[in-house]
Order: C-alpha cells, then structure tokens, then sequence
C-alpha cells in the first residue's frame, strides 16, 4: 500500500496487553498504520495481539503484526525493517516492551542485569538507530518510551535493582536521541508511570500487593492503562511538537517525595 494512503505509521513495541494495547485502541483510526508487537512465546501471546489488532482494525486502522523476543540480537531491527516493508515508512515509535522485576542488589547476578539491559536500553538504542533515517524523513516524527518509577523511587523494602538500572539508562538514551533528531524535528520523551493495573498474569490476581500499591501512591489509587495511553497519545500528536528530551511521571504522586 502506498504511504500517501496513511497520516502517520506507528510501530509500538509491547503492544499484545497493558499499556501498549490502551495506546493502540486509542490511536488506531482511518489513515494510521498500526505495527503492533509482542515477544509471541506462545499461542496466547499471539492471540492476544491478534485481538488488539482486530480491534484496531474495527476502528479503522491499518493492522499488522510482528513477533520477537526483544533481548535477541537483531529482533529490534526486525521489527522497524518489518514496519518499513509492509507499510514503506515509519513516522512514529513507542518502545514499552519491558518489565519489573522485583530483586535486591544482593541477589542481583551478572546475567539478571545483562538481561535487562538488553530487554530495555539495549532494545531502545536498536529500535531508534534502525529507524532514524526513516524518522528524520517524516512530518511527524516522534519517539516515545516507556521508563518507569523504579528509576526515581528508591525504598529498601521494594527493590528493583536491575530494572531500575536499565530504565534509567533508557531515559539517558531517550535523552541522547533528542538532542540528535532535534534538528530533523523529531521529538524523544519518556513517559514513567507508576503502579498501573496488569491484564493479566499473577500479579493482575495479587489482591495484597494492589492494595499496597494504592496505600503507596498519594492520589489514593492506581493507575489504568488507558492513563498511561492518553499521555503517550498526546505526546505523538502534533500539539506536542515542541516537547522533547523530557521525562514526564503519570504515578498519582508516587515520586513526589
């Protein structure tokens, strides 16, 4: 299909649950082209993702989909080479693959912290340097991640020592990539939410840990993925054209102190 047929194509990493199929359902219209990722280990995973494309799709969207483990070396270019073969362009990326793994520095071993940072920094950096051409090309050129508050909120009872690491690098790079795409106009923002609601999984049934979680957070509850979503879709829109290299916190209030 030709790119003149889309206002906008939009690769989101992560996008089979959570925070990344919010933003897909928030953004999928008539003229945007969606690539919508997820690991895909297994057939739920897939099937999950092909529900948040047949939603899209049902609103107008443009739908494919791409699989891979992001820690694998060259699944990150994969993903961009696959957006840029199905739809011929790529205007706009959020990476929010990732996850929190509870664990104490003590514990923490040399494969644990590789793993992680080759999950996020190490992901991030490859998603945008296979995409930069492709970026600096487009009217509407946006980069956003996915941080977390794990790296601005350090409490001894909740520890998260290597994934914290690995985001704050992730808002490092996040960083260095707007001041290099700045002058092609491309915007680069992080987003870091706070405890924000699971679809699925153990800790989505975890009725203890949530309450925890909502006695934590000063605004008295936490958030739902389409809270995350509403930012993200904001920050890809044309209205945040002058917002860059920031890192802005939807966490009810969790960092204030």
């Amino acid at each position: 299909m030709s790119t003149a047929s889309f206002d906008r194509v939009v690769l989101i990493t992560g996008a089979g649950s959570g925070i990344g199929a919010a933003l897909a359902r928030r953004i999928a219209a008539p003229r945007v082209a969606l690539m919508l990722h997820a690991r895909g280990a297994d057939a739920a995973s897939r099937a999950r993702l092909d529900a948040v494309a047949a939603d899209c799709t049902s609103n107008g969207a443009n739908c494919a989909t791409v699989y891979g483990d992001l820690i694998e070396r060259g699944a990150a270019e994969h993903a961009v080479h696959q957006t840029l073969a199905t739809f011929g362009a790529l205007d706009q990326l959020v990476a929010n693959a990732g996850h929190a793994q509870r664990q104490t520095l003590g514990s923490l071993d040399a494969d644990a912290l590789a793993a992680a940072f080759a999950a996020m920094p190490g992901a991030f950096a490859a998603l945008v340097k296979r995409a930069t051409s492709a970026l600096e090309t487009s009217n509407h050129g946006r980069v956003v991640a996915v941080s977390s508050f794990v790296a601005h909120r350090y409490r001894a009872d909740a520890p998260f020592a290597a994934t914290a690491a690995a985001k704050a690098a992730v808002e490092s790079l996040a960083r260095t990539a707007a001041a290099e795409l700045a002058p092609h106009g491309v915007t680069v923002n992080c987003v870091a939410p706070g405890f924000t609601r699971k679809e699925r999984g153990p800790s989505a049934d975890n009725a203890s840990a949530w309450t925890r979680a909502t006695e934590a957070t000063p605004l008295g509850h936490v958030a739902e993925p389409a809270d995350i979503a509403a930012l993200i879709a904001f920050l890809l829109s044309d209205e945040a054209r002058h917002i860059t290299g920031q890192v802005i916190h939807v966490d009810g209030g969790l960092t204030l102190g």
